[in-house]
């Protein structure tokens, strides 16, 4: 049995709760939830739109698997949550794949849920692999 590791980036975004931001073992790797909050100033507005709060939540994603040497390729799983999911599906829908290279997504499920930590419109957590 492998060593649980517990990662928190210096540079990434600022927990809104008590967790780390990816917990590793045996080559999987789960990155918490982030949410479309500015890790150079965690106290502003968050962004206005599903559009602008999506990519704000793919570069807090890019800076936590940067910082433990990942990238959004490795990424098997993902899970989004949406408090709008009937008016923001498509428009999330829209921004998503021009993360990642054509015919390679992560595996996903997107819920509807009743509200998020900051008054957030979408959280997207992640099971990534670690290469090698």
């Amino acid at each position: 049995m492998s060593d649980i590791l517990h990662h928190m980036i210096t540079t990434g975004p600022r927990p809104v709760a008590p967790f780390s931001h990816a917990v590793e073992t045996n080559g999987l790797v789960f990155v918490t939830g982030q949410m479309p909050t500015d890790p150079d100033a965690p106290d502003a507005p968050l962004p206005e739109g599903i559009e602008a709060q999506t990519r704000r939540v793919m570069d807090n994603l890019k800076i936590v698997l940067g910082g433990i040497g990942l990238r959004l390729e490795h990424i098997v799983m993902a899970r989004i949550y949406l408090t709008q999911f009937e008016r923001d599906y498509a428009a999330f829908n829209a921004i998503w794949p021009g993360y990642f290279e054509a015919g390679k997504l992560p595996a996903r499920t997107t819920v509807g849920v009743t509200a998020l930590a900051v008054g957030a419109l979408v959280e997207i957590d992640l099971v990534v692999r670690r290469p090698g």
